[in-house]
């Protein structure tokens, strides 16, 4: 199989690699890809906004499937441009994608579903918006409803923080993505990712994995797009993932069908896991990053036939193997993320750094400048591990870590503190 991979981030790296280790590959290509990447597979400088490039480069090279890695493209419909073109894809339609980029439309299925969420109002006029914040507890949430790159939520925790974060939004500050503003009342509890794959009818679950937002230790300072990550996710017991399926995965599901949007791919649900169950965030429609990083390292069979059965309609009778093991994810950031950080700092000690037993090194945002790897700014690398605890994995991940010279970044020295509270005996507080 031919096979086109869409993206070039720490996820699309880690794919990268689960698919290069197929049987059933024969090529593999990364539009555009990265320095990491470009180790698995061949990376081609194709625009991935422009489908019909994108199909004609499948025709040219006789692609057998399409993996979509970002959520944009989605949303922009690619997937529904290439099927189009008779091709293979990964990934959910435009109508489909809509569970990510509209979060009215996510929250509006939810309630018209009965699927557990946390109260909310729409609103397109600052005024309205402003009102129905002021009747919440604090702290609010304020939503941009389209895409945002990761940056159109506040968790506002004054009135005064609530009405600048409407403001901001209405006023045009994520262009389009904040013509439209949701706010939700603030969930407590514990946050958990969960996967599945979805073939339209059926859901396979691939596990759950908890993430890291805060820049900083101990889940401080501005919230990012994730600073580390680890599988499996204690607080997701065996009755709770069914849970999961029962009240969230398995009605959207068929809701989208049922709507005549079935929708195809990889479905995540971020979770609050309350005291009264599991309830919905928000829906994402691709790989979570950094958690596929921790997924794909726990994953056991083969990845390339479970994206070909989502595609083709046939997960009901598939099933998945995984190492019992946890992986663990550090990401090194540039200094300066989530804000304008630097590019172009060298990086060393990558080759020593991968040395360390059960360690993966997935690039982020690297790009090679001749014989050297140098940073590309935001998050840049992934230092993954799997070990027989989070203790072990964590410990792997950090010796990694240590033999990286590249004093221009940064990264957490906490990630994994809430399992291996829970390994120690005690609960996380």
């Amino acid at each position: 199989m031919n096979v086109l991979l869409l993206g070039s981030g720490g996820r699309e790296h880690a794919l990268a690699w689960a698919i290069a280790a197929s049987p059933l590959l024969d090529t593999l290509y990364c539009a555009p890809g990265n320095a990491g990447i470009a180790e698995v597979a061949r990376c081609v400088p194709l625009d991935i906004t422009d489908h019909a490039a994108v199909a004609a480069f499948c025709r040219e090279k006789r692609i057998d499937l399409v993996v979509v890695g970002p959520e944009a493209p989605l949303v922009a419909g690619i997937a529904d441009d290439l099927s189009a073109a008779g091709f293979k894809v990964f990934g959910p339609s435009r109508a489909a994608a809509q569970l990510e980029g509209s979060k009215g439309f996510a929250k509006d299925l939810c309630r018209e579903l009965g699927v557990p969420t946390a109260a909310y109002g729409r609103f397109s006029e600052a005024a309205s918006a402003k009102a129905y914040a002021g009747q919440l507890p604090l702290p609010v949430v304020v939503k941009a409803d389209g895409l945002a790159a990761g940056k159109g939520v506040v968790i506002a925790e004054t009135r005064e923080a609530a009405d600048a974060a409407i403001d901001a939004c209405l006023g045009g500050a994520f262009g389009t993505a904040g013509a439209e503003v949701v706010i939700e009342e603030y969930l407590r509890g514990e946050e958990a990712s969960f996967f599945a794959l979805v073939d339209g009818k059926h859901a396979l679950p691939l596990g759950a994995a908890q993430d890291h937002k805060r820049a900083f230790d101990g889940d401080t300072g501005p919230n990012t797009g994730g600073m580390g990550a680890y599988s499996p996710a204690p607080v997701m017991t065996p009755d709770m993932a069914e849970r999961v399926m029962a009240e969230i995965i398995r009605p959207i599901v068929a809701g989208m069908a049922a709507r005549g949007t079935p929708y195809k791919g990889v479905l995540f649900a971020g979770l609050m896991i309350t005291p009264e169950g599991p309830k919905l965030i928000e829906f994402n429609v691709r790989f979570g990053d950094p958690e596929c990083q921790v997924l794909m390292m726990r994953l056991k069979s083969d990845l390339l036939p479970a994206l070909m059965a989502t595609v083709d309609g046939v997960l009901g009778n598939f099933d998945l193997r995984w190492h019992d093991d946890t992986a663990l994810t550090v990401v090194m950031a540039a200094n300066g993320y989530p804000g304008t950080p630097a590019k172009g700092s060298e990086i060393r000690g990558l080759e020593e750094a991968a040395k360390v037993p059960g360690v993966e090194i997935f690039h982020a945002g690297t790009r090679r400048d001749g014989t050297r790897i140098v940073s590309n700014g935001g998050r840049v690398l992934n230092v993954t591990a799997r070990g027989r605890t989070v203790s072990e994995a964590r410990d792997r991940a950090y010796e990694a870590i240590s033999r990286i010279e590249w004093p221009e970044g940064f990264c957490r020295s906490d990630i994994g503190w809430r399992a291996i509270a829970r390994e120690r005996g005690g609960e996380p507080s």
